[in-house]
């Protein structure tokens, strides 16, 4: 049988999986498996202060039996990639919601792109059918690489790339967070395996943009949030259009 006979006829697709062990690649994995893919996950270390994701991407991996997994060491590109908090200690993460405008001090500068490309080239190897991460409909409010004219400029160039063409999957960039926990809960995702905080601590910080997103998600999907947060974490509820209020403690 031919490869593109193979590809025509092989009813359990190959997916290489952009994967940080985070909420919402977590789901996109559970989701990826119970539409019988063959799921190939690609873990990226470029020095984030949170490196502690890739620890929880192991075990999530581990406990499915997922055995495909890489994980890349980019550290080598800090120097060309500054001014993130991120990836520089010397910059605070900032707190609050990812709306305001000190949240861009979390940006990595080209990181999707960079993720996408080595996606694209483990794909290609692998004759892999589709490169799959977890874009969603609030990601793009403070990351440019987020936006969808980005997402849809880099599947052409990922399809132009080689003779063996790989489409570019991102089945939530239309969801909010909070419809993907819903999403998640359907299909047994455990969230308490799965990180988000970008400061990289023992537990979350429940103040972080991220975590503060985290939080709004689950209380917007109605469903318990299994996270363990920092003592000292703000309070938070929704207001009418179901936002998150984050009501700061005064010290």
């Amino acid at each position: 049988m031919s490869e593109e006979d193979k590809d025509v006829h092989d009813p359990k697709p190959r997916t290489v999986l952009t994967f940080s062990g985070g909420l919402d690649s977590t789901t996109l994995l559970y989701y990826l498996i119970s539409e019988g893919h063959e799921v190939l996950a690609l873990s990226i270390d470029y020095g984030q202060r949170h490196k502690v994701e890739l620890d929880y991407a192991n075990r999530i991996l581990e406990k499915l039996g997922i055995e495909e997994h890489k994980t890349i060491d980019l550290h080598c590109m800090n120097d060309l990639m500054q001014g993130s908090s991120l990836t520089q200690p010397d910059i605070d993460v900032p707190l609050g919601h990812y709306e305001e405008e000190s949240m861009k001090q979390t940006v990595v500068p080209n990181r999707n792109m960079i993720i996408l490309s080595l996606a694209a080239g483990w794909a290609i190897s692998n004759k892999a059918t589709y490169i799959a991460y977890a874009a969603h409909a609030g990601d793009h409010a403070i990351y440019p690489d987020c936006r969808p004219e980005f997402a849809e400029a880099c599947a052409k160039a990922i399809e132009l790339a080689d003779w063996h063409i790989v489409k570019l999957n991102r089945p939530f960039v239309d969801m909010t967070k909070g419809e993907i926990v819903k999403l998640g809960v359907e299909l047994g995702v455990p969230y308490e395996l799965t990180w988000s905080c970008y400061q990289g601590h023992e537990i979350h910080c429940g103040a972080c943009g991220t975590c503060v997103e985290r939080r709004e998600a689950f209380m917007q999907a109605g469903v318990q949030d299994p996270t363990e947060y920092a003592k000292d974490a703000p309070r938070m509820s929704l207001d009418e259009n179901g936002n998150a209020i984050i009501h700061w403690q005064e010290k």
